[in-house]
């Protein structure tokens, strides 16, 4: 096994394929990751060789890495060689292991033989969150997976030969390697890679993007689009994007406001939206609209893609029959990119996705279906709150806040109260220009009254520059959860930024609440 602990940088796709070309199981570690991540990530695959950088850039901004590799290798002992891409050239510490990339390839052969591989054979590990702490080694393999996200890209996209593709996910994630890498290539597609930030060295960065390079398909996720609504229509409305035939999202459920948005001033209500659905584990999408083909509706996934059979179950295990009754999401039978195995812990492949509900895949995702058949992703269901009895997912209240002209973006979590059991603890990032007063707070909470109702109506509402995200740009809720409620906050060295925490502490700290 290889790991590849590298920036968005070409090199990143150079050695994945030759991965691949030579039958060697790659397992690529989000740059942004922390040492003992990765650390963790190498010892569970037993990686013999280990490919790094020697700074990352990110924002204008050098990080150091071959200070944290030194550490790995003291405590790592399969890794026999460290092979350094120079990025900044600045001056940094090695190992007796290191070699610098250009040396390594120096006199390698421009001609290499494809190892033949059996179709089941593994192509990769990624590893992804798991319930326990421990990541999980989710496993790929060769012909299921590439056949999938081939034919998935090329469907579901209506890609067409000339077209430019451009993904904004980091190839550490499943995004990156299905949709910029493994599919789109596979397609002989003209595929855009990224390195770097939505918002500098401006906020109109992938608009330039999209028209220098006259992209035709633009693939990003919510929280990277409603990151740049905050700005207005502005930075968008400078740029050239008439090359634009579709826009896609992936990552997270989007609201419906979002959406309108990035329809109307990004597609300028001309291109379709696909908004899709999947996991690391289904390796490519699995719920949405096919382009052109499927009417959509703002905020929800749509429909199964072709070959999949999604199936919704209640508490006692009863498929879901009425319309719009939320349940757990399962599939009920195989398809060709799913995984095939957790890295040496088949036991935890089996209890984790085939054991809650024997004979189906369950996603440890909620959805609806309504009555038109569309389905709407709800979020894990842990991401609900009860109050006062009334059960309400968290995805809900805060579309109902971001659908306040104020609100660029919003995050709710629950916290114990002495009569309702649960009362609703809101964050809420102002969009730029909008001054925080509470008056706005009262507004905004009377907002949320008419949208769903007035059990749901926000206890707490507390202002915030920004909201506690991983570099994927996932919210991490178990920190806003402990934060409401004045417990321990816990590990946040996977955050992109940890000082977030340490403000939203001390904004807490001022309001008045009485914790049940």
């Amino acid at each position: 096994r290889v790991t590849i602990w590298l920036p968005m940088i070409p090199e990143l796709a150079i050695i994945m394929l030759a991965c691949t070309r030579l039958g060697v199981i790659h397992s690529i570690v989000f740059g942004g990751f922390s040492k003992e991540a990765v650390k963790d990530r190498i010892q569970d695959s037993n990686s013999r060789l280990l490919f790094t950088s020697d700074e990352t850039v990110r924002a204008g901004k050098f990080y150091p890495k071959m200070a944290d590799v030194v550490k790995i290798i003291d405590a790592v002992h399969t890794i026999e060689q460290v092979i350094v891409v120079k990025r900044s050239g600045n001056e940094i510490p090695h190992t007796k292991k290191d070699i610098w990339y250009s040396d390594f390839i120096a006199n390698e052969s421009e001609n290499c033989a494809c190892e033949e591989m059996d179709s089941e054979d593994t192509l990769f590990i990624l590893y992804t969150s798991g319930t326990t702490g421990k990541p999980k080694g989710v496993k790929h393999t060769t012909g299921g997976y590439i056949l999938y996200t081939s034919f998935s890209h090329r469907i579901v996209f209506n890609y067409k030969e000339g077209d430019i593709w451009y993904c904004t996910a980091d190839i550490g994630w499943i995004t990156g390697h299905s949709y910029i890498i493994y599919g789109p290539l596979a397609n002989g597609a003209t595929t855009l890679m990224f390195e770097g930030v939505p918002t500098y060295p401006d906020v109109d960065r992938f608009w330039q993007i999209c028209e220098d390079h006259k992209v035709t398909h633009f693939y990003t996720a919510p929280t990277a689009i409603r990151a740049i609504m905050r700005f207005g229509d502005e930075p968008v409305k400078r740029h050239d994007l008439s090359s634009l035939k579709l826009l896609g999202t992936v990552g997270e459920p989007i609201n419906p406001e979002a959406w309108t948005w990035y329809h109307r001033v990004v597609g300028k209500s001309r291109c379709p939206i696909v908004d899709t659905y999947w996991q690391t584990e289904t390796g490519g999408i699995i719920m949405t609209p096919i382009a052109t083909a499927t009417p959509t509706k703002p905020g929800s996934c749509c429909l199964p893609f072709l070959g999949i059979k999604p199936i919704i179950f209640d508490l006692e295990g009863n498929e879901v029959t009425e319309a719009d009754e939320g349940g757990y999401l399962c599939i009920a039978q195989s398809w060709p990119g799913m995984l095939r195995d957790i890295w040496e812990d088949t036991e935890r492949f089996k209890s984790t996705y085939l054991t809650k509900f024997p004979g189906y895949y369950y996603t440890d995702d909620g959805a609806r279906k309504d009555e038109d058949g569309y389905y709407w992703i709800l979020g894990r269901l842990d991401d609900v709150i009860k109050v006062s009895g009334h059960r309400i997912g968290t995805m809900e209240i805060e579309s109902a806040l971001v659908s306040h002209p104020s609100v660029a973006e919003a995050a709710v979590a629950p916290f114990p109260h002495k009569i309702k059991g649960q009362a609703i603890y809101a964050y809420v990032t102002l969009m730029q220009g909008i001054k925080k007063s509470a008056k706005l707070s009262k507004e905004i909470r009377m907002h949320v009254r008419q949208e769903i109702g007035p059990v749901f109506q926000p206890d707490v509402i507390q202002f915030a520059d920004a909201l506690p995200k991983t570099r994927s740009g996932k919210i991490m809720r178990r920190i806003l959860k402990a934060i409401a409620a004045g417990t321990e906050i816990g590990n946040v060295t996977t955050l992109a930024d940890p000082s977030v925490v340490d403000d939203l502490i001390a904004e807490r700290k001022k309001l008045d609440i009485e914790i049940g």
